[in-house]
């Protein structure tokens, strides 16, 4: 890989070691890669909503706020974006669960920059270009992420910023209940409780603008959720 396009990968570092993390970082930065460093699962979920410039993921699987495996397949779950675990589990069972997870590969620590750089470069070679989302569709609802656009039997609705990414949210994991706390860190990257009063005006206002109000269904005690979508997603 020749370093024009090395310069174009962006790396996002999940490390909670923060010592650890500025030495990889420098590491990475010097041959010319683009690293953002984040120290916990909530802000690595956050970093790539915010942004589609992410090509890669450097995951550590000891966060303060949950194990990495469960956050490994999150992340597959909601991203088109290549996952390396760096860990100091090196048994064969966390081996094992990284890559059934959903990981492109497993390095453990400690590990020599040269191999990282091999294991980075390989992972690129082989990741697909980045795809957008289908749009979902919900009975008359349609929520086409990529263009940011939804229609209600075929009717335009306009929503403020935080409305639509609310909204897209919930439209990531159709029919499947999302907890306060996430929607709050995918929308408002922050869990501050005070900030829980402004969820449930912000879903208020989205049922009324969509005319709909049972395809946000309220999980009591947990969160909400988007009804289940049609068999297939639909174009608007």
């Amino acid at each position: 890989m020749g370093i024009s396009k090395v310069r174009r990968v962006r790396i996002l570092l999940v490390e909670d070691d923060h010592a650890f993390a500025s030495a990889l970082g420098d590491g990475l930065c010097a041959r010319g890669y683009l690293v953002n460093h984040v120290a916990s699962g909530g802000a690595a979920l956050a970093a790539l909503k915010a942004t589609q410039a992410v090509d890669l993921v450097l995951l550590d699987l000891g966060l303060p706020d949950g194990d990495g495996l469960g956050l490994c397949a999150r992340i597959r779950q909601l991203f088109a974006v290549p996952v390396i675990v760096v860990t100091a589990r090196g048994d064969l069972s966390s081996r094992v669960q990284g890559l059934r997870g959903g990981a492109d590969d497993y390095l453990v620590k400690p590990f020599a920059l040269a191999e990282l750089l091999a294991r980075v470069e390989a992972v690129m070679r082989r990741a697909p270009a980045a795809r957008p989302p289908e749009p979902v569709a919900v009975g008359e609802l349609i929520v086409d992420v990529a263009a940011r656009r939804v229609t209600v039997a075929g009717r335009p609705v306009a929503l403020t910023l935080k409305e639509f990414d609310l909204l897209a949210a919930l439209a990531r994991a159709p029919g499947c209940t999302i907890d306060r706390q996430r929607l709050l860190l995918d929308v408002w990257h922050s869990d501050y409780p005070a900030l829980s009063r402004t969820l449930d005006v912000h879903i208020a206002t989205l049922r009324a603008k969509l005319g709909r109000p049972e395809l946000v269904e309220t999980v009591r005690g947990v969160g909400y959720r988007l009804a289940a979508p049609d068999a297939s997603p639909r174009s608007g």
